[in-house]
């Protein structure tokens, strides 16, 4: 049977300013900024891919 899932919890002090600022940002990045990003990540991901064995 599934577990209830937690509330999740309210930021509050440097934790919420914190949050705060990585939002914006991410709001603020252009679109060759977010380009450049998925490229990198697809890279790391096929990188990922290369070492990573799934035996079922």
């Amino acid at each position: 049977m599934a577990r209830p899932i937690a509330e999740t919890p309210i930021l509050t002090g440097e934790d919420a300013i914190r949050f705060e600022e990585r939002m914006r940002e991410v709001e603020n990045l252009t679109k060759e900024q977010r380009a450049e990003n998925t490229r990198l990540l697809k890279e790391a991901v096929k990188e990922a891919k290369k070492l990573i064995t799934v035996c079922l």
